[in-house]
């Protein structure tokens, strides 16, 4: 086995091969870029090297720093992780001719698998099924329009060299053809530095699913099953499982042959993912391979019992696989979700800045957590926004669903924002549930899942309330070297009658307000018109507990001073910030009169200048920012004074980007 293996990533996938790593006694040497240089698999790591600046371009994606930190550091193997230059085949060759072992396949079964149009021509040798399209070399635009029209609409434009759904538009008529192959074409050139297209026809409501494949130098090519990645928005997965509730075992054993076919036609070696686009009917197409791990490869070892990393890092060795097809056996069943730091209200807007608080639960045979960063640290502006992959595992569906839940629950997070209560409804949806979700779902339904700003009812405001009010008697105390003094007693007594607390809390832009009165438990709660009466409330182990108007009810919460974290009876998540009792708010009337930038990033558009007059809602700006794409819109309608970005500038967050006439 090697003794030295550099890890030529970042963030979870580099913490993750680490800890492989440490179990087979292997020493890993971890890179870093100058953002990264307190990041955690730098801590993790035996050692660790620098690479160069915060952006990928000066840093991980720079071959040559990495190849000569490698030799430095007297690494005999460099594990690619997945993105960055996992599937570059340029570096595979890199390493191969720099006599380092590239844990991962062959340069030339990246290059065969690289290119969309090539590895569909290739397939078709092999007679794996295939959606029809067009993948050819003419890739003028009017030529494209004219194969577009013969293929038929309802068609997807893909980029040839891309992957993770980037840049990808579908098209239901000629009319929006031109737009959406421009927009395509302009994100896989910045994303890809290729704008070569393909065209397939759009197979309505399909499932997408992936086999997991390895090979060795043996000759040997096997599948561990398949992993369900239906649960997507805009083409980016949110949930991954196994097995797949929808095949029949009939149709797994097929596409698990053709998986098998597609790995043997590139000589494959190493781990490797086959993706198939599936039809209602169970038609199942080809649609890309994958030359390395995915990101959802922990599902498939927990249902496996298999350590996939440590697999890669043997076969890459020269050993065979240890096990043939016969031998692979699966148990159970496994659900992963990333837990980012985005913001579901605001259209998944990455986010960043300092963890000041990050809990989730405690691993244990049925939880497994992976992620990259803890507690005080900082997620970035230059990277995936990721802080956690969360996956369980359980004897069966419902029951796995049900750790899911109950996982996530127990998820907090204060920093950035995230989107756990977004992933808590994806859990309980009836899509989900009763496994019936397509790939194009959460698009066309997103507003089950993100519902906007809310307002509590008056049943969650009062359960709030009570733990706002139990918490305080608990640790307000006035005189804390006297307990038994009446000062001590948090409770509003007052002389003559009892006193009245207003508890305040605000989420958004609202306000709540709930007179109390009452202590130790024993509440008369009152909101507007409603009013509620509370008796034998009890905080235990982060659970509230108490009747209301003689109905007792149990929601899971947490509360401090600054706010408070409750589950209704629905499961929804509810935060709640706690506010003064009496305070008063000035106005701001400026905030239509500019675009501010959200984060930092590119301007890859500018589509308006000084003296346009423009529309409430209208894009304004197009603006690259972690790895995605944001428009900028009017946020009335108006005359623009001023604009104060051009195309290709970059800009820091909060920026005054476009300023309005008053």
């Amino acid at each position: 086995m090697f003794e030295r293996v550099l890890i030529a990533n970042r963030g979870e996938i580099a913490c993750r091969v680490i800890r492989s790593c440490r179990r087979l006694g292997i020493r890993s040497i971890a890179v870093y870029s100058e953002a990264d240089r307190d990041a955690q698999h730098v801590r993790l790591a035996d050692e660790a090297w620098p690479i160069g600046g915060p952006r990928p371009a000066d840093s991980y994606l720079r071959i040559e720093a990495i190849l000569d930190a490698a030799k430095k550091s007297g690494a005999q193997a460099i594990h690619p992780g997945y993105g960055f230059l996992s599937e570059n085949t340029a570096f595979s060759r890199a390493c191969q001719d720099a006599g380092i072992v590239f844990i991962g396949p062959d340069p030339e079964s990246i290059e065969a698998m690289g290119s969309k149009a090539a590895a569909k021509h290739l397939m078709a040798k092999h007679a794996v099924p295939l959606v029809p399209g067009y993948d050819g070399d003419n890739q003028d635009n009017a030529f494209l329009a004219e194969r577009a029209h013969e293929v038929g609409y309802p068609l997807i434009i893909k980029p040839s060299a891309g992957g993770g759904g980037k840049g990808m538009q579908i098209v239901r008529s000629d009319a929006e053809f031109p737009e959406a192959l421009a927009t395509a074409q302009r994100v896989a050139l910045a994303a890809f530095g290729d704008a070569s297209m393909l065209l397939e026809r759009y197979i309505e409501q399909p499932r997408h699913i992936e086999f997991q494949v390895f090979g060795d130098r043996h000759g040997h090519v096997i599948h561990l099953g398949e992993r369900e990645c239906s649960a997507q928005r805009r083409y980016q997965k949110v949930l991954e499982e196994t097995p797949s509730p929808f095949l029949t075992p009939e149709k797994r054993a097929a596409m698990g042959e053709a998986a098998i076919a597609a790995a043997r036609a590139v000589n494959y070696v190493g781990a490797g993912t086959v993706e198939f686009i599936v039809g209602p009917a169970g038609d199942f197409h080809f649609m890309e391979m994958n030359t390395r791990l995915q990101v959802e490869h922990p599902v498939t070892e927990l249902t496996h019992d298999v350590d996939l990393v440590e697999w890669q890092l043997r076969v890459a060795h020269g050993e065979p696989l240890p096990l043939t097809q016969d031998e692979v056996v699966s148990h159970g069943h496994a659900i992963e979700v990333r837990i980012y730091a985005e913001d579901p209200e605001q259209n998944f807007l990455p986010g960043s800045g300092k963890l000041h608080n990050l809990r989730l639960p405690v691993p244990s045979r049925h939880v497994r957590l992976d992620g990259g960063v803890v507690e005080g640290d900082t997620v970035t502006i230059f990277y995936d926004p990721m802080i956690a992959k969360l996956i369980v595992w359980d004897a069966d569906r419902p029951q796995a669903l049900e750790r899911l839940r109950q996982a996530l629950a127990e998820c907090e997070i204060e920093g950035p924002k995230s989107n756990i209560a977004f992933l808590e409804r994806l859990a309980r949806h009836p899509a989900v549930v009763e496994a019936r979700i397509d790939t194009g779902y959460l698009d066309r339904h997103l507003g089950e899942f993100v519902t906007g700003q809310r307002e509590p009812d008056a049943c969650t405001l009062f359960a709030a309330a009570t733990a706002a009010l139990l918490h305080d008697e608990e640790h307000v105390v006035a005189n804390p070297a006297d307990p038994h003094s009446p000062w001590a007693n948090a409770d509003a007594w007052r002389v003559g009658h009892a006193g009245k607390r207003v508890i305040a809390f605000t989420r958004g832009e609202s306000r709540f307000e709930i007179e109390a009165h009452g202590h130790a438990g024993d509440y008369a709660l009152r909101h507007g018109e409603a009013s509620c009466d509370v008796h034998g409330a009890r905080l235990d182990d982060g659970a509230l507990s108490a009747r209301y108007d003689g109905e007792a009810e149990r929601h899971a919460l947490r509360s401090n001073t600054r706010r408070v974290l409750l589950h209704d009876a629905d499961g929804r998540r509810w935060r709640l910030d706690r506010a003064a009792a009496y305070a008063w708010k000035s106005s701001d009337s400026s905030g239509g009169n500019q675009i501010i930038a959200p984060m930092p990033g590119r301007i890859v558009l500018v589509k308006a200048g000084p003296g346009d007059s423009v529309k409430e809602g209208q894009e304004l700006l197009v603006m690259e920012a972690m790895k995605m794409e944001l428009a900028l819109k009017a946020p009335r309608a108006g005359t623009i004074e001023s604009v104060s970005a051009a195309q290709g500038d970059f800009v820091e967050a909060d920026a005054v980007l476009v300023r309005f006439a008053n």
